[in-house]
């Protein structure tokens, strides 16, 4: 986790959302990979953390249609499906980074782990 994180610029674009972070880091998340990875209420049962969101569910073609910056924390996203209830926190939105460098970073994290 990156000290004091936050977003420079987020774009929608037209296969996801763009997002370039204060520490200079940028990535383009896929908006169907970002959507089933929604944490809200109705994708993620709230006692048992147990997914309801089936991933078949969500539409190939689903865009971010908008979003609103919550806070100095998180963005939450208006998807073409007309889902609009998950809040998307910077720290998981840069966790959820499938960059060559986020990747490498996680698998470190992992061993060092051990």
């Amino acid at each position: 986790m990156v000290q004091g994180l936050d977003i420079r610029k987020l774009k929608i674009t037209q296969n996801g959302v763009s997002i370039e972070w204060n520490d200079g880091h940028r990535f383009e998340y896929d908006a169907k990979y970002l959507r089933i990875n929604c944490g809200c209420a109705e994708c993620i049962e709230e006692w048992s953390q147990r997914r309801i969101l089936d991933p078949a569910s969500v539409p190939s073609g689903i865009r971010a249609e908008d979003h609103l910056m919550v806070g100095n924390y998180a963005v939450q996203f208006l998807w073409s499906d007309a889902q609009f209830t998950g809040i998307y926190p910077f720290d998981m939105l840069r966790r959820l980074c499938r960059c060559s460098d986020c990747l490498s970073s996680e698998g470190k994290a992992a061993t060092d782990d051990k």
